[in-house]
């Protein structure tokens, strides 16, 4: 009898040391991930990290981030674990009053609904819009030093579990590290983006300013007079484009733009851009060759509209007079998922092993060309971040006078 209730014993202390090492277990990954949230500046990145985070550390079958926007004060949804849903949530604005994270942001507090069916302040046109299923929930608030910026959700706890004290425990500072680091990337993006912006547009400004003061001499002779307005009107045309492009990479890169997710033929989107560049090719005798069929992916058209005249336009701009542009498209599996490939070539003067380390990075541009066509900088990051928003890639292969490939994958249409 005293070796029965000696056994007993070691497989209860047994059980309870396992316990303990678990939650040992799980707040030393709290540290690691905090520690790495802390490292990330890039937006969009930090709130994939985020969610990551919150379905490893809660075990449920979804988790969303809602923050408010500095501009209008609406909640929105800015991030969820389906990346395929996202383009719905986006335009839903989830009611301060009326929610579950609405009445989380304003009181500053966690809650936790085991069944949301019997709880009145549930909101469940998001289910509506997606056909999902909410039984559970987990909400906590985003707070940094001074304000509360959000809302963290976990949904659905697996194997119909119920959300323990250390679920709420783990996510509140996981919330809590992700609303530190969310202010931190965006105060240094705002920052850092100002200073750049700044330094592009004191050359067009100089060169406006300098027109300006000749134009005012009365001994100017009138050749020289209409010489320098056609420079002033190439110098408004520049600050034009650096300011939409501004815009464009400011919104891009908070996470702000609103993608309307849809599927169409990647064939057609192709034939229309291509339409577009071909009177500027054959200007130079440049031949656009087209090699695709056909095929249908999910993305916001007139986002990959945007990326593929970048694209051509850089294979014209950057070509030999009388090369050839070569674009391609083609379905392609990645990690069992399944894509389409498009690439675009040319003949051109090739980029260096060192320039292609930076193509993607904002206002840089290859040294040797950089005199041969104008441009802002900033077309090939645009293209980056639109791209990664559609969970797709973007990519170079490059051979210093030989040419250049551009390649970006797309999801497929299922």
């Amino acid at each position: 009898m005293t070796t029965s209730l000696g056994s007993a014993h070691d497989s209860d202390a047994s059980a309870l040391l396992a316990h303990y090492q678990q939650r040992l277990n799980r707040y030393e990954r709290i540290i690691e991930i905090s520690q790495q949230l802390n490292s990330m500046l890039d937006h969009v990145t930090l709130l994939k990290r985020i969610i990551a985070a919150g379905l490893e550390l809660t075990n449920t079958e979804a988790v969303s981030i809602l923050l408010i926007d500095p501009a209008s004060g609406e909640l929105r949804f800015e991030q969820a674990s389906d990346p395929n849903t996202m383009a719905q949530m986006q335009d839903i604005i989830v009611p301060m009053e009326g929610s579950i994270a609405g009445w989380v942001v304003m009181h500053g507090e966690g809650r936790v609904i085991e069944d949301v069916k019997q709880d009145p302040s549930f909101f469940d046109e998001v289910d509506d819009e997606l056909e999902f299923t909410t039984r559970n929930i987990l909400a906590v608030p985003m707070k940094t030093h001074n304000k509360v910026i959000g809302a963290l959700e976990a949904i659905n706890k697996r194997n119909r579990e119920r959300f323990t004290d250390e679920d709420v425990r783990l996510l509140g500072i996981l919330a809590g590290q992700a609303a530190i680091a969310i202010e931190n990337a965006r105060m240094f993006q705002q920052s850092d983006f100002m200073a750049e912006m700044v330094h592009e547009l004191r050359t067009p400004l100089a060169a406006l300013k300098t027109s300006a003061v000749l134009l005012r001499r009365d001994d100017l002779p009138e050749e020289k007079r209409s010489d320098i307005v056609v420079t002033m009107q190439g110098e408004t045309e520049r600050l034009i484009r650096l300011t939409s492009d501004f815009l464009d990479l400011a919104r891009l890169e908070s996470g702000r733009v609103r993608l309307d997710i849809q599927p169409f033929d990647a064939a057609k989107l192709l034939d229309e851009s291509i339409d577009v560049v071909e009177s500027q090719a054959a200007a130079r005798g440049i031949t656009i060759q087209r090699f695709y069929e056909p095929v249908e992916v999910t993305g916001d058209r007139g986002k990959i509209k945007q990326v593929l005249l970048n694209l051509l336009t850089n294979a014209i701009k950057y070509n030999r007079d009388g090369g050839r542009v070569t674009v391609r498209a083609y379905p392609t599996t990645r990690h069992d998922v399944s894509y389409v490939e498009i690439a675009v070539a040319d003949t051109g003067y090739g980029i260096s092993k060192d320039n292609q380390k930076h193509m993607f990075q904002k206002f840089y541009r290859v040294a040797a060309t950089a005199d041969t066509a104008a441009g802002t900088g900033l077309g090939l990051a645009i293209a980056k971040h639109i791209v990664e928003a559609h969970e797709g890639d973007i990519w170079l292969e490059s051979q210093v006078d030989v040419g250049s490939t551009f390649y970006l994958t797309l999801p497929a249409a299922l």
